[in-house]
């Protein structure tokens, strides 16, 4: 039991810092590292079926935790019509 409270020092994976954390108790996300992204996630952003051969090559990385909280500002702050697009006005056919 003494051993999960043993301090570690390990690299955050979204911003490269040295930070300290408990093994136990870190926040952590899995990475395919073929592509560098979660499985199953595409590089627009978009989610699909993560496939076998991803899930079984993914690994642990470890994230401190100011990247954590920023990333849980970012969603409180984040605003669905911030995402679309606004059309624009083509105007009459006469050129108006």
């Amino acid at each position: 039991m003494r051993d999960e409270h043993i301090t570690t020092i390990g690299r955050c994976y979204a911003c490269k810092r040295t930070f300290g954390f408990i093994p136990a108790t870190v926040t952590t996300i899995t990475i395919d590292p073929d592509t560098g992204l979660p499985p199953g996630m595409t590089v627009l952003g978009t989610q699909r079926e993560p496939t076998a051969e991803a899930l079984a090559r993914s690994v642990e990385e470890t994230v401190c935790p100011d990247c954590v909280n920023r990333a849980r500002r970012f969603a409180e702050s984040a605003q669905p019509s911030a995402l679309q697009f606004e059309t624009w006005s083509r105007g009459t056919p006469d050129g108006d």
